[in-house]
């Protein structure tokens, strides 16, 4: 298994780096939108469709980012949009997780869908803006996900296991813990503050997410990255929700050794849109 998941990410990383690096954000564009329309697809069959009506999914996923993309919305601000984006993210995912596991199946089929084309539409225009922006933002916030998602794997495993495990979500994802949270928050408190002095002390041409908080104040910073940090959990949460009223383990088996599409990008969905919107806002 470990072996499978190491050569699955080095083809990743051989795919990814190049279109990332390219001086032109066009080919990172195109790559984000495979992995986009393979997720609608699995977000298709999470939800009971058929494989042709998953396909047919990721093809209207595809449509929406494409006719966003010729319309030349991944160079505009956007600021409304985002600011949608973010409440109906804050606002769905606090009552989804209070409806729990139990509650999903008793959304029309037909909404769930919708919701799930629009938000993996909403992460592709936000990435490819970000991209847009520069390499710099774009990976800090990348990176957000990533240190929360490390920092509360060992924070977890380190006071979960010496001190009693305060379950975070029992019936939706066992095996995450409070302290995890806090560990992944304090990890990406951590890494904001050192990006955002790294950026200063090189003169970075392009300011990352963090240098953009930092530049409205330490407390707009501790808040943002707070938020975001915050966001990230809830959007693994909401997939695994997702996982486990479908009666699934992962997402697909697309990704060998990794599960599917969606269990890599779960916690970027709500992240990129939330953090296209506090750079708006700070702008």
């Amino acid at each position: 298994m470990l072996k499978q998941r190491i050569i699955t990410a080095l083809v990743l990383l051989a795919i990814l780096l190049p279109a990332l690096f390219y001086p032109q954000p066009l080919a990172f564009a195109a790559v984000v939108l495979v992995l986009m329309a393979a997720a609608a697809w699995e977000w298709g069959r999470l939800n009971g469709c058929s494989f042709p009506a998953s396909l047919a999914l990721a093809a209207v996923c595809v449509g929406l980012c494409v006719a966003s993309w010729l319309a030349g919305w991944t160079a505009r601000p956007l600021a409304l949009l985002w600011t949608v984006a973010a409440g109906a993210w804050v606002l769905g995912s606090a009552a989804l997780l209070r409806a729990g596991v139990a509650g999903w199946p008793h959304i029309p089929q037909g909404l769930r869908l919708v919701a799930g084309v629009l938000g993996l539409w909403l992460a592709w225009l936000a990435a490819v803006q970000a991209r847009t922006i520069g390499i710099n933002f774009l990976l800090s916030v990348m990176a957000l996900v990533w240190m929360a998602d490390i920092a509360a794997y060992f924070s977890g495993r380190a006071f979960g296991l010496r001190f009693t495990k305060n379950k975070l979500a029992p019936s939706i994802s066992p095996g995450k813990s409070w302290e995890g949270v806090w560990g992944g928050v304090v990890g990406v408190l951590c890494l904001g503050a050192a990006w955002a002095a790294l950026d200063a002390h090189w003169g970075a041409a392009v300011p990352s997410f963090y240098s953009r908080l930092a530049g409205q104040g330490a407390g707009i910073l501790v808040l943002g990255a707070l938020f975001m940090a915050c966001m990230s959990v809830v959007g693994d949460l909401v997939e695994s929700l997702v996982k486990r009223s479908a009666g699934a383990k992962d997402s697909s088996n697309l990704l060998p050794g990794h599960g599917g599409v969606l269990d890599r990008v779960d916690a970027l969905l709500p992240t990129l849109p939330l953090a296209m919107m506090l750079t708006v806002l700070v702008a």
